[in-house]
């Protein structure tokens, strides 16, 4: 079995794959001040919780798009496994990255690209809506072209309620209609059908700029809020960085 583990900005999600398939699924909230003793104890306690023999897990991968958490998450990791791979530059994908910068491509990106490169046809859009909103483009050479990247659905909300002294919090749920005719409803609308435009949006332009793609899938922790009320046609996968490390572990094992 390979364990692989997604560091964000909220929350870390760890996936353990038996050969292919997934086993299990977990989430943790991202604690930056906690020991890797702490979390050494959390995935422990998670194991043994789906009677899971710790011994049988081959190696593990992580991606973190929080840097100083990444340490603390390797250390946890190797108290139940000594062979830990880290999404960093010189780490095998098969990707060929066209952004001005590859050292700067951020894992969680890597690992999207290389999970819908190994699921999905080419060439592809990719939607993940978590702490931030990002689509970004992989062609069929496999190569990661550059995407875009917006203010995340909760942060837009949080700096509305935070700054707003009558906006109340709001339940992630879509409106009966676009124009609404109360608070709540239309701070849903806002956010609901608003990010959803914006994707629908962005996805017409990324294809006037490159190519009609065969591909548009999306993932993320709150994609499953918004892709329902887009106009375009949008596979859910929200284990495609999980999938993506997986297939980077067997490149680098």
């Amino acid at each position: 079995m390979v364990l692989t583990v997604d560091v964000g900005n909220t929350n870390i999600t760890f996936g353990l794959f038996d050969a292919d398939k997934i086993a299990l699924i977990s989430r943790l909230a991202t604690q930056r001040q906690r020991t890797p003793d702490q979390y050494a104890i959390d995935f422990i306690n998670i194991l043994s919780l789906h009677r899971i023999d710790a011994s049988k897990i081959e190696g593990a991968v992580i991606s973190s798009v929080v840097p100083e958490l990444t340490n603390t998450l390797v250390e946890a990791v190797e108290t139940i496994n000594k062979k830990v791979i880290v999404l960093a530059p010189g780490i095998k994908t098969g990707l060929d990255i066209k952004i001005d910068n590859p050292a700067f491509l951020g894992a969680d990106l890597a690992a999207g690209a290389v999970g819908v490169i190994a699921h999905y046809p080419l060439p592809a859009l990719v939607i993940d809506l978590g702490t931030a909103s990002k689509i970004y483009a992989v062609d069929e050479t496999k190569s990661f072209l550059g995407g875009m990247i917006a203010p995340g659905i909760e942060i837009s909300l949080n700096a509305l309620t935070e700054t707003s002294s009558q906006l109340p919090t709001i339940a992630m749920n879509a409106p009966s209609k676009a124009c609404s005719t109360n608070t709540v409803e239309c701070m849903q609308s806002g956010v609901i059908f608003g990010t959803a435009c914006m994707i629908d949006g962005m996805l017409d332009r990324f294809t006037e700029e490159l190519w009609e793609p065969k591909t548009v899938v999306a993932t993320g922790g709150l994609a499953k809020y918004i892709i329902p009320e887009c106009k375009h046609e949008i596979i859910y996968d929200n284990y495609l960085i999980l999938k993506g490390l997986k297939d980077i572990f067997d490149r680098n094992k």
